[in-house]
């Protein structure tokens, strides 16, 4: 995930939750400027997923990203995909 919040806030939200994933701070907006995907005012980015192939090519974008079913949602697509498993 990436988000326009400060290393810090994205640490303290991360922990907030008992999370054990990196987010990646982008707090310029530049790679979400590259990706389209900042949202009118620049105050954030929108929820979108880019499925991006080993070799740097986008196979997919999920624009209608649900919270609450995104985890199931990403393995029906990284599987129909054909992205390898561990």
């Amino acid at each position: 995930m990436v988000s326009l919040d400060s290393p810090e806030e994205n640490r303290e939200f991360a922990e907030s939750l008992g999370a054990e994933l990196t987010l990646l701070t982008d707090p310029d907006a530049k790679a979400a400027s590259a990706y389209g995907v900042l949202a009118p005012g620049g105050h954030y980015a929108r929820r979108w997923t880019f499925f991006i192939g080993g070799d740097g090519l986008i196979r997919r974008v999920d624009r209608d990203v649900t919270p609450k079913s995104h985890g199931s949602d990403l393995v029906q697509a990284l599987t129909e995909l054909g992205f390898p498993t561990r």
